[in-house]
């Protein structure tokens, strides 16, 4: 007697594929996306543009990437040597590289600088 193993073969993956979708849609396993990663510095983007000319230090560090140290320098460089002609010019203030500028830009702005 010659047995075909093919239809089991099939019977098994049918059981298989049926347990994983039953297994897939069980209550509370679909119904809950899973959360996402976030990390404890994470901040939500301010919704428009801070002005570093004019924003004090706890509203630059509502953006992306600027913490407190980095707010406090930015003003007091600000205060020292006048506004910033432009977002690009904050290279100038330490901690701040050509990177990170290309990373803050969208979250900053620069009025026009005003005379003293």
């Amino acid at each position: 007697m010659n047995v075909n193993p093919a239809p089991s073969r099939r019977l098994v993956a049918g059981i298989l594929s049926a347990f994983l979708v039953l297994f897939a849609t069980a209550p509370g396993r679909a119904a809950q996306p899973p959360a996402p990663a976030r990390s404890s510095s994470a901040k939500a983007a301010p919704s428009a543009p801070v002005d570093v000319n004019t924003a004090s230090a706890a509203d630059l560090q509502a953006v992306p990437g600027i913490g407190k140290a980095l707010a406090q320098r930015i003003v007091e460089f600000r205060e020292k040597n006048g506004p910033f002609s432009d977002v690009d010019d904050l290279v100038k203030v330490r901690g701040i590289g050509e990177k990170s500028i290309e990373r803050l830009k969208p979250y900053l702005t620069a009025s026009a600088a005003k005379a003293r």
